[in-house]
């Protein structure tokens, strides 16, 4: 039986986009024609693959099935096209991810990325804002938050060990009991969910009533400021790893109590998974977070320093 490379493409394409209309707009074809093509390709499967929701489109089990099947077809048959016809297929993916998660986390590994993946340009947003999917060009995003967010795939980043940091210059390393340490400049990260006030319990310390402090509404405002000598900053050793390795930080407790949160997750719709483009900047991400938790559970002589 010949295949119906016209129609499976269209029907490739729609799927993607979610809208016969904005198929059709890809295409430069009207949405009358993407339709034929569609219902066409189902009579020849004999089965229906899509259906329509209001303005757009949802695929049926058969057509999810179907999509998943073919995707990587399909998106090697473009990049060879391409590459034959000498042009380089290049992919953008649009990421966003909280300010200080970008600034120290992300941004000192994703030369990794892009040096494996050169067909995939990345454009990385960084921002606490949370990404509306519906209407905004964001693939996949990295969130601050507690990971409730129903009806989108959800799955966290990493545990974070929250420390006392400061500089070195303020107190040495493990040179503080638990009760000097409100002694000190206390400086707070308004939106981290690590707070002193609940750390201070854990420590079985009981503040005064007030004590020095200085605010920031950014996590990174606050690590620069403990890296200046300002205070001693609650932050977590995903943040400050690069400055813990350094030793423009240190903790100045030789035993810190546990604290332990995930607070940045990876979130994007369910269908955005589909996209090879997210997938490998997926498992890239997980590659990435496996080997810092590796490292930061291993004690502290046998660290391997970080890769700048």
């Amino acid at each position: 039986m010949q295949l119906p490379i016209r129609a499976i493409w269209v029907f490739h394409v729609a799927a993607k986009a979610g809208s016969i209309s904005k198929a059709a707009e890809e295409l430069n074809v009207t949405p009358s024609a993407v339709s034929q093509q569609i219902q066409a390709l189902e009579v020849q499967l004999g089965t229906s693959l899509m259906v329509k929701v209001g303005r757009h489109i949802a695929l049926t089990e058969a057509g999810e099935r179907y999509f998943e099947s073919i995707t990587d077809g399909i998106e090697g048959i473009a990049d060879a096209t391409n590459l034959i016809r000498g042009f380089r297929s290049i992919l953008t993916l649009n990421i966003r991810a909280t300010p200080t998660l970008s600034n120290k986390w992300l941004l000192p590994r994703l030369a990794s990325f892009l040096d494996g993946h050169p067909d995939i340009e990345v454009r990385l947003d960084g921002t606490n804002e949370p990404t509306d999917f519906s209407r905004e060009l964001v693939d996949l995003e990295i969130r601050h938050g507690d990971g409730r967010w129903p009806g989108l795939f959800v799955e966290g980043l990493a545990e974070e060990s929250f420390l006392p940091v400061c500089a070195p210059s303020l107190a040495a390393a493990a040179s503080l009991a638990a009760e000097e340490i409100a002694r000190h400049r206390l400086i707070h990260s308004l939106k981290s969910q690590a707070q002193w006030t609940r750390w201070f319990p854990l420590a079985g310390v009981t503040p005064a009533e007030r004590w020095r402090k200085v605010l920031f509404d950014r996590s990174h405002m606050a690590i620069d400021a403990a890296v200046n000598g300002m205070g001693i900053a609650l932050e977590s050793t995903l943040m400050t790893e690069h400055e813990l390795d350094s030793g423009l930080l240190v903790c100045p407790l030789a035993s810190p109590p546990e604290l332990r949160l995930v607070t940045q997750w990876i979130v994007c719709p369910r269908d955005h998974l589909r996209h090879k483009k997210v997938r490998v900047f997926l498992e890239w991400l997980r590659q990435e977070r496996d080997a810092w938790q590796r490292r930061w559970s291993a004690p502290e002589a046998a660290r391997t320093p970080a890769a700048p």
